[in-house]
């Protein structure tokens, strides 16, 4: 079992940066794939960015590429993503996932993969 925590959510206008943290429960933490979702009211749940157990492999969606950077720190459980450039588009409530399968891309932009969800952080990008 696994809990997920999100913080860094909240207001910042068009260019600036924000970063979230996700902070995990348990000792098993290294054994998942992670990954960052976001979903705005409506809309199905849109994969951001995916890491690797070992953080040595990195996925991200096509709108985030080049802007947004996933890593994680297993000594400390905790998963980042630090969203630069950020446009009003990126807004969204941002959620973290872990999954326990062997990393691939594909499989890792699947919500449906992922067993265990944290609560959500909102972001708002002000034009």
């Amino acid at each position: 079992q696994v809990q997920l925590v999100e913080s860094g959510g909240g207001l910042v206008q068009a260019g600036g940066s924000l970063r979230l943290s996700c902070a995990a429960s348990g000792r098993t933490f290294g054994s998942y794939v992670m990954g960052w979702f976001r979903q705005i009211p409506g809309e199905e749940r849109k994969f951001v960015a995916s890491i690797s157990q070992t953080g040595d492999r990195t996925d991200y969606a096509d709108s985030v590429k080049g802007r947004f950077t996933i890593s994680r720190d297993n000594a400390k459980n905790t998963v980042y993503l630090q969203m630069n450039s950020l446009k009003p588009e990126d807004t969204a409530v941002y959620s973290c996932a872990a999954a326990n399968l062997y990393y691939s891309p594909t499989p890792s932009a699947r919500p449906g993969n992922y067993a265990y969800w944290g609560q959500g952080t909102q972001v708002t990008v002000s034009s």
